[in-house]
């Protein structure tokens, strides 16, 4: 029954939680004014590194994995008889999913009796990990592979992704909140409160003012939509990039409120996922009701 749950360092783990959820990897890129790295989850560069160098106001950008690395990565994989199971960064921030998709398609002619499913997760950062630690959960139930490929499609549109930021300034280099908003925003302490649409986009969804109130609106978004309300009692993962004591109150207030809920593990925003965000960013992950256009 035995397979392997696969995914990209776009999930937003560390390489201490993937070992324990027997979990496989393979790393985006990004480049750090000039410098090219691979996301190898502060192996190379640090956290604290990396952060530092966005708050210098380092040019960045990102680059997924290549369809040739997803072939000997696949291959290497089947190569020890296992099936595989790939969820892929969500296709409406990414084409890493047809790369992936490309590639198996190309390795499977050479592995003809295994089995490779990719799945586009439709989710970002903590929320893609959240999804693959609950598929790794069920093939570690004995779940088969092809029941699990089918509750990811499935259920893949109850991951419930909420963001704010504090510091707008890579979002307005990256296109994603214009200038003047940005300026505007920056001058009356207006913080975005996002979240991730259907077709797995990033999206903002109100404007809301002072970081206090931004944080508690995190919460509060739980307590409307995560399954069973209060009484909710799954995963919930949050991840935060250089703001940890923003991440931590809004920790804290969750287990205010969430009585069920045993612990909210936090997690750093990856190298990948960081150049697009900058510092300031807190996200919140739960299994909620199932997304729907604002």
């Amino acid at each position: 029954m035995s397979y392997i749950i696969s995914c990209c360092t776009t999930t937003d783990m560390n390489k201490e939680h993937y070992e324990k959820h027997n979990e496989k990897y393979i790393g985006f890129h990004y480049m750090i004014d000039g410098k090219s790295y691979t996301d190898d989850m502060g192996e190379t560069m640090s956290m604290k590194e990396f952060y530092r160098h966005i708050r210098a106001g380092a040019e960045t950008s990102t680059s997924q994995v290549a369809v040739g690395e997803y072939v000997d990565y696949f291959r290497k994989l089947l190569s020890t008889g296992q099936d595989i199971l790939h969820a892929t960064l969500s296709s409406g921030i990414s084409s890493t999913f047809q790369s992936a998709t490309t590639a198996a398609e190309m390795v499977a002619e050479e592995f003809p009796d295994r089995k490779i499913y990719v799945v586009d997760s439709l989710c970002a950062s903590s929320g893609s990990g959240l999804f693959v630690d609950m598929l790794a959960a069920k093939r570690d139930a004995g779940v088969p592979i092809d029941e699990v490929y089918q509750w990811a499609i499935d259920h893949r549109q109850e991951v419930s992704h909420w963001f704010c930021s504090t510091d707008l300034t890579y979002y307005i280099k990256g296109g994603r909140v214009s200038k003047i908003s940005g300026v505007i925003g920056g001058a009356f302490k207006i913080c975005p409160l996002l979240n991730v649409s259907p077709s797995g986009k990033l999206v903002p969804i109100a404007k809301v003012r002072t970081k206090k109130k931004v944080l508690a609106a995190l919460v509060d978004k739980m307590v409307q939509h995560a399954q069973g309300g209060l009484d909710y009692d799954g995963l919930c993962y949050i991840s935060n990039s250089d703001c940890y004591e923003d991440a931590e109150f809004v920790k804290n207030l969750i287990l205010s409120r969430f009585k069920n809920v045993k612990d909210v593990p936090i997690f750093d925003i990856g190298t990948t996922i960081g150049c697009h965000t900058g510092t300031g960013t807190v996200a919140l992950f739960f299994m909620g009701d199932k997304r729907e256009d604002a």
